[in-house]
This record gives structure tokens, sequence and C-alpha cells, in this order.
């Protein structure tokens, strides 16, 4: 029994060694199901909104004349309990509730408008250059129309603004970390690896941002923009104020990566050999921990989607007719707009899917990256 179990050791062994590093790592990942699920929808995300022109179903610009409609239901099943294999939504009638004098809309459950993929509607430009008016799906005929999401105080179609906006949303993060990451391990490398003054001025600078209220920072820069600036501008503005104090954090642990390498034999073989100090931190030394970067990078992006969102909500970020998350959760602020529109806080649940799934992933790479996690296995 021993000699067998002996064995099977062995084989494992060398099949081990057979595998590479990478390997490794890409089968430590796929163990982790919720990071795979996080992927796809994060994958499925970004999909949908390269493509928002053609999977919205509406101009997110365009109003439909029915201001602060509930979202629709989808039906199989008509009024008589026929089963439709097509399915439809039924149109909708405008009164007004004469005992508050508010505004409320009827199932006209005459009017069945069945969903079709591949309509006709409004026309675009896909990312500018190709002319179209096909979208992924909605319905046809006079007065029509499909809103899944409701419609806010103008009648626009909000699910076709959220997926615009996570266009803006979406972009910002991605932008946001590679500033980050660049600022923050190029500094982190400089004082770990220069170490001394260097060190002692770049670490007491990091202490200094760290303790300043980013919150009302983001505030008193995002107030001090001009109001009449382009919003491309504002958006480069954004993305600034935001990056510009999320990399302290990044860069004291790449600090301390840097400290634990440099005296290490391969730093000291390339000193030797002739590579000045930026050689030896980027081809050398970064290589070592790519993979905490990259863990911190996917868990650092969530953060700057809550920045843009929060500074939008609060009205000193993107403003209209600039569409982002942050800038649709503003149709939502007030008790009464809760209370009677509560679909207006549906662009919010997009921000927590976003950042829960970067969270998630974020914690499958790090398993995966994870040395001790893979020799274990």
């Amino acid at each position: 029994m021993g000699n067998k179990a002996d064995e099977k050791i062995k084989k494992k062994r060398k099949i081990r060694t057979d595998v590479s590093y990478g390997r490794l790592i890409y089968m430590q990942f796929r163990k982790h199901k919720a990071a795979q699920i996080g992927l796809i929808v994060l994958i499925l995300l970004y999909l949908i909104v390269i493509f928002a022109e053609f999977v919205a179903p509406y101009d997110p610009q365009n109003r439909l004349g029915v201001p602060y409609l509930p979202p629709q239901t989808i039906h199989f099943f008509d009024e008589e309990g026929n089963f439709h294999l097509r399915p439809f939504v039924y149109g909708v009638k405008m009164e007004t509730d004469m005992e508050i004098f508010r505004r409320k809309y009827v199932v006209d459950t005459e009017k069945k408008y069945p969903l079709h993929f591949f309509v006709r509607g409004d026309s675009y430009k896909l990312w500018k250059t190709f002319d179209s008016n096909i979208h992924l799906f909605g319905v046809e005929g006079e007065g029509a129309v499909f809103c899944p999401l409701g419609t806010d105080q103008l009648g626009h179609d909000l699910f076709s603004q959220s997926i615009f906006g996570g266009r803006i949303s979406l972009t910002i993060g991605l932008i946001g970390v590679f500033i980050i990451t660049v600022i923050g391990v190029l500094i982190g490398g400089i004082s770990g690896f220069v170490g001394g003054t260097t060190d002692n001025l770049i670490q007491r600078t990091i202490e200094v941002i760290r303790s300043i209220p980013m919150i009302p920072l983001w505030m008193g820069i995002a107030a001090a923009l001009p109001a009449n600036w382009p919003q491309s501008r504002i958006f480069i503005a954004v993305v600034m104020i935001i990056s510009l104090f999320g990399w302290t954090e990044l860069a004291r642990v790449v600090r301390g990566k840097f400290i634990s390498l440099r005296e290490e034999d391969f730093v000291m073989a390339a000193k030797v050999s002739g590579s000045n100090q930026f050689q030896i931190i980027l081809k050398h030394m970064i290589p070592n921990f790519i993979g905490y970067i990259l863990v911190s990078m996917t868990i650092t992006i969530p953060s700057m989607i809550l920045g843009e969102t929060a500074l939008s909500f609060l009205g000193l970020g993107l403003r209209p007719p600039t569409i982002s998350w942050g800038v649709l959760l503003q149709k939502a602020q007030g008790l009464q707009n809760i209370s009677f529109y509560p679909w207006l806080l549906i662009p919010g649940l997009f921000v927590v899917i976003s950042v829960i799934s970067f969270n998630i992933v974020g914690d499958g790479l790090r398993d995966a990256f994870d040395p001790y996690a893979v020799t274990r296995r």
C-alpha cells in the first residue's frame, strides 16, 4: 500500500512539473466558480456598452411621450388565459387620478404589441462610423413603446439610458485604474528601490494625502471646475480627480515589495551587468509581483466607479445631457421621487452588479496568483 501511495504522489508531482506557472494560475482560477461567473457578467456588461446603440431599444435622448411610465411586464398569457408563443406587452393609457390629482397609467388589454428581435427604430451611428436603425429587440406599431425599466420625468427610456450610462461609468473605471497603477508602481518603486531621503519624502507625502478626507476634497475640486467646460473636458477632469489621490495604497505596497526584492541575487546581478535603475525596476522587479498588480487593478476599478457615481450624484461631476449611472441616480434624489417612482433607483443596480463582479473576480485572481495556494494543490 505504501508503494502505491508513493507512486501516486510521484506521478502527481511529475504532472505538476510539466505544467507551466501560467497554466497553474489558469487552473486555479477555473476552480473559483464565483470568479468565473463574475468574469462572465463583466464581459457581458462591456459587450453591452460597446454595442449600446444596437442593444438599446431607443435613443437615450428620445422622449417617448410617456413620462414616469412604470416598468412594463412581458406577457406570454393574455387576459383570457391564452398562451402566445411570441411574448408581448400591453399598451398603456394615461389617466388622471382625481383624488390625488396625479398622472397614472392604465394597462390597455385591447392592444398587444409582440416583441421582436432586430427591429427597426431610432437611427444611430455605431461607433460614429456605421449608419443603422436596427436594434436588438423592441416592438413595432404606431404608439407602441417597450420600456422594461420604465421612463424618467421626461419620458426617456431608463433601460436605454442605463446602457449608455454604463459606457461612461465603466470606461472611467478602466482609465482611472490605469493612471493609478502607473503612478503607484512608479512612485512606490522609486521609494522602495532608492530608499533614504527620497523614500522618507515620498512616504511623508503619501501620509499627508491619505490624511485628507476624500469626499470633501473631491467636492471642493469638482466645484472649482468651470461650469462652461464641455462635457468631454469634465469627463477627463473627473477621471483625474479620482485618480489623483487613489495611487497611495498601491505605492506603499509596491514599496514594501521593492524593499524585499532589492537585495535579492538577481537584482544584484542586474546591477553588476550594468543595468540602470529603471531597467532593473521594469525588467526584473515588477514581473516578480505582477500578479498582485493585476489583482489590485481589478479591486481598484469598483472604487473608481463608485467615485464617479458619488460625484455625479451630488451634481459635482458629470452633468446632463451626458449620461452616466451617477447622473441617472440624480433623478432619484428626494423621498417624494423614491416613494412615487422607485424604478428611478434601478441604475444603482447596475453599479452594484458591476462592483460585486469586479470584487469577486479580484478574489479569484488573488487566490490564483497565490504561490502557496498553487503549490499546495
